[in-house]
C-alpha cells in the first residue's frame, strides 16, 4: 500500500492543520504561529505501522481491552478522504467502511468519519460512527492527542483533581489525590467520568481541553525508562509532550442498527505565558 500524501488546510495567516489519509491521523496543529501538537522525529510511516505523535484514532477497541490489534485497527487503516483543500470546506473530514480487513478483526458493519475543524485559536476533533449492521454493537474509542510542551518537568494537569483514576503503569486503582496531574517518571492514568474543562501548563503556554460524548480522560507518559525503548521515540524526547485523550473506555459505547454516535475534543489556546 502506498501512503497517501497529507493534506493541508489553512486557517488565517498562523493557523494550519495537517493530517494523513493514513489512520485519519492528524499531523500537525500550528496555531497562533506555534505548533501544538507533537510528532516524534522518528516517527513511521509504513504500513501496518502507528504512527508516534499527532492525534492517532482508537478505534474499536483500547489497548488490550479487546480480541482485535492492540488500540484497534482505525490507526492503521487508509481513510477516504471527503473534506480538505479544493472542497471549499473549512475543514478535514476522512471516512473509514468495513471491508474485509476490518471484519477479520471486529465483525461488523459500520462507517466512521473523523473530521478536523479549525478555528482561530482553537481545533475540533470530532469522531462519528455508525452502525450499518443488522444487530448492536459495542465499541470503545479515543483521540490519543499528543500535546506538544516545552518540557514535562514544569507541566501540569489541572481539572482531575477531584476524580479517582486507575494507574494503568501498575494495575492499580487510585483514590483523588486533590493535585494536579505533575509528571516524574511514568504517567500512565484512564479517570472515569471527567469533567468538561481540563487545563494544560507549562510555563509557556496554557490550554483548555473539553469533550462532548467522551466520558473517559486518560494523561500518559511514558517517562524516560519506557521511552529509551520506544525506537520511534529517541531519548529524552519524553520531555516534550503529554498525551491527554479524551476516551470512552471504561463504558464502551453500545449502538443500535442504524443508530450513530459523535465525541468530540476541542483543544483551545486560551494564553500565551511567555
Amino acid at each position: 500500500m502506498t501512503l497517501a500524501p497529507p493534506l493541508q488546510l489553512n486557517v488565517g495567516d498562523a493557523s494550519r492543520i495537517e493530517a494523513s489519509p493514513f489512520g485519519a491521523h492528524a499531523l500537525s496543529w500550528r496555531c497562533q504561529g506555534r505548533e501544538r501538537l507533537y510528532l516524534s522525529p522518528r516517527a513511521s510511516f509504513g504500513e501496518g505501522k502507528a504512527i508516534r505523535g499527532g492525534v492517532p484514532v482508537i478505534f474499536p477497541q483500547f489497548g488490550e481491552r479487546g480480541d482485535g490489534p492492540r488500540h484497534g485497527f482505525a490507526r492503521t487503516a487508509a481513510w477516504e478522504p471527503l473534506d480538505g483543500p479544493g472542497t471549499g470546506a473549512a475543514r478535514l473530514a476522512f471516512r473509514l467502511r468495513d471491508d474485509e480487513h476490518t471484519r477479520r478483526h471486529w465483525p461488523h458493519r459500520f462507517e466512521a468519519e473523523l473530521a478536523l475543524e479549525p478555528g482561530e485559536n482553537r481545533l475540533r476533533i470530532a469522531l462519528s460512527v455508525r452502525n450499518l449492521d443488522e444487530a448492536p454493537f459495542e465499541f470503545s474509542a479515543a483521540l490519543h492527542t499528543y500535546l506538544r510542551v516545552a518540557d514535562i518537568a514544569g507541566t501540569l494537569v489541572q481539572g482531575l483533581e477531584d476524580r479517582p483514576y486507575f494507574d494503568s503503569a501498575r494495575g492499580e486503582q487510585v483514590e483523588p489525590t486533590d493535585a494536579p496531574v505533575r509528571f516524574e517518571g511514568e504517567v500512565d492514568r484512564i479517570y472515569p467520568g471527567t469533567r468538561r474543562v481540563l487545563r494544560v501548563t507549562d510555563g509557556e503556554q496554557m490550554l483548555r481541553v473539553e469533550s462532548e460524548g467522551f466520558a473517559d480522560t486518560v494523561v500518559w507518559n511514558p517517562g524516560a525508562e519506557l521511552a529509551a525503548g520506544l525506537a520511534d521515540l529517541g531519548a529524552g524526547e519524553h520531555r516534550h509532550f503529554i498525551c491527554v485523550e479524551a476516551a470512552r473506555i471504561l463504558e464502551p459505547v453500545r449502538l443500535e442498527p442504524g443508530a450513530g454516535w459523535t465525541g468530540a475534543q476541542h483543544l483551545i489556546v486560551e494564553e500565551t505565558l511567555r
